[in-house]
């Protein structure tokens, strides 16, 4: 599966109607979609709040993996910011002493089986495995 969708947080509603499409039409294993869904909101999100030297539209990309799904997301026109390579977040300090951001990444990184970043080209990818044996 392979979907363009703009830089608005409105296309949200568009990408979960989209994953779900993809996880019927290839018999994946549902209890997987809230993983992928939180997963690809947050790089999502990520790319369309932090990412606003360009307007191009944001690349989707999913595909049976074994029994899970590898979902790319690729932004253009970008500068390097490699999500992988986020600072440690301290979950037991007390919320009045965290700094903010970085949660979410951190979140994911846990969630997901794998997690890579490539950069070419003023291209950004993130992919993410979830529901590898």
């Amino acid at each position: 599966m392979r979907l363009e969708v703009k830089r608005e947080l409105s296309e949200l509603k568009r990408i979960v109607a989209a994953t779900a499409a993809f996880f019927a039409e290839h018999g994946i294993d549902a209890r997987l979609r809230n993983v992928v869904d939180l997963a690809t909101e947050e790089l999502y999100v990520n790319m369309v709040l932090h990412n606003t030297e360009t307007t191009a539209d944001i690349r989707l990309e999913m595909r049976p993996l074994g029994a899970g799904v590898e979902v790319s997301l690729t932004d253009f026109d970008v500068d390097r910011f490699d999500p992988t390579r986020f600072q440690p977040v301290d979950i037991d300090a007390p919320a009045e002493e965290r700094t903010s951001g970085g949660l979410g990444l951190f979140l994911v990184s846990k969630m997901v089986d794998a997690m890579t970043y490539q950069y070419r080209e003023r291209q950004s990818k993130m992919t993410f495995q979830v529901g590898q044996d």
